[in-house]
């Protein structure tokens, strides 16, 4: 059985490849090999850092609480223990966002922690 070269198969396989890579530099977006290889590696820096944004948006709230909670006298290393003591379930993102947008509701949620 011979081969075959321009199959409708091969041509959207190689069509889906080179739609993902579109926007990538020179070669890497039209050459099907290197766009192949190229799209494997964004798959992967995709993957790891959609692991990394779970941890920078968990710094990022832990600061913005830290910054709100530092202006009402409490360090936060203090305020989230008294509110795990006092069971207040309340996450990180509520909190930082209470911290910068609510900062009325933010106070009375510490004065309750703290008391």
């Amino acid at each position: 059985m011979p081969r075959v070269t321009k199959s409708a198969t091969a041509k959207a396989k190689h069509k889906k490849v080179l739609s993902a890579t579109k926007g990538h530099y020179g070669a890497r977006s039209r050459l099907y090999k290197t766009a192949k290889q190229s799209n494997i590696k964004s798959m992967q820096y995709a993957f790891r850092d959609r692991k990394n944004k779970k941890r920078s948006f968990r710094a990022l709230w832990i600061a913005r609480i830290n910054a709100g909670s530092r202006e009402l006298g409490v360090p936060y290393s203090k305020l989230v223990n008294s509110l795990s003591q006092k069971n207040i379930i309340l996450d990180r993102k509520i909190l930082s966002d209470m911290a910068i947008s609510d900062n009325s509701t933010f106070k009375k949620v510490v004065e309750t922690a703290i008391s």
